[in-house]
């Protein structure tokens, strides 16, 4: 079984601010870090530091060569991705504020260069069973989905950013969601109900897939088929949200692989997003899978 990872790569802008500039605003920041990110690259290194072999496919520009070296510094296969000399690469504008929260300008760049001629390429090295994880910041994404498929891929879509086109994506043939309140209430098209009552009219309109929502210091919400699973948010000192949802995503997937039970995949995901809000940053902030399974030892001796 392998697992390839068709996602986005951006070189990341941190602003430190003390609160979110406003309409017709200017304010200074305390410092600007630069940054790897995207969350195709973010979601890539989560599960390369969960412990599993990962292919990275996506697009790049020449200026955005470094994100190879941190891709292969965590030990991701970049043998799938493609450089255009022609674009830019994609990044971000990141406002981080005193409360450790984030607010985030995409620019797509290669990330949106992805073409039909490159998916059959990569998706030509995976056969029935392997997994493809999506994230909704490249182009051709429902090329992706109807192919993979067709192959007899695991398909695992976290549709972020959550937009209008989400909705138009061959959506009924995703096996796994993964997915945050906002984006779940856009997908199940329903508003002002109960994070189960969304839950469950999302796996209404989807009965073939499995759906993981989180809500942030309210933990999160499993279905599976037959149930749902709540997990309590592992408490932490924010300073940095930006990869906390990837965090989750590469160690819920990796717990997936692995046929761990689904409590326990719940809980290491948890622990794992946890760590990384007390970082800076989006993928230097992902711990590995020794950190994690340390914290849920400790945890489960009650230390």
């Amino acid at each position: 079984m392998k697992l390839l990872n068709f996602g986005s790569m951006n070189i990341d802008y941190v602003y430190k601010v003390e609160h979110f500039v406003r309409k017709g605003e200017t304010i200074s920041s305390e410092y600007l870090n630069v940054f790897s990110g995207g969350k195709g690259l973010n979601q890539s290194i989560a599960l390369a530091r969960a412990g599993e072999e990962v292919y990275h496919a996506g697009a790049i520009g020449n200026e955005g060569e470094f994100l190879l070296e941190v891709l292969k510094r965590a030990g991701v296969d970049t043998g799938c991705i493609t450089v255009l000399g022609e674009v830019q690469t994609g990044h971000a504008i990141i406002q981080n504020d005193s409360e450790g929260d984030n607010c985030i300008i995409l620019f797509g760049g290669a990330n949106q260069r992805i073409s039909k001629e490159q998916v059959e390429r990569v998706l030509s090295g995976f056969c029935a069973g392997d997994f493809v994880v999506l994230q909704n910041e490249i182009s051709e994404l429902g090329y992706i989905i109807s192919r993979a498929h067709e192959i007899g891929m695991t398909i695992v879509l976290n549709p972020s950013p959550m937009d209008h086109k989400v909705l138009e994506l061959p959506l009924n043939l995703v096996n796994y969601f993964l997915v945050n309140e906002v984006e779940a209430a856009s997908l199940a098209e329903t508003s002002g109900e109960s994070d189960e009552e969304v839950l469950v009219k999302l796996a209404v309109k989807f009965p073939d897939a499995k759906i993981v929502m989180t809500l942030g210091e309210k933990g999160s919400l499993y279905w599976e088929g037959q149930q749902i699973y709540r997990q309590e948010a592992v408490r932490a000192e924010a300073v940095d949200t930006t990869a906390a949802g990837d965090t989750y995503t590469g160690y819920f997937i990796s717990g997936i692989m692995r046929d761990d039970k689904i409590e326990d995949v719940l809980h290491r995901a948890s622990v794992a997003s946890a760590i990384a809000v007390t970082r800076p940053g989006a993928a230097s902030s992902i711990p590995e899978r020794k950190e994690v399974e340390e914290i849920v030892k400790n945890k489960r001796e009650g230390r």
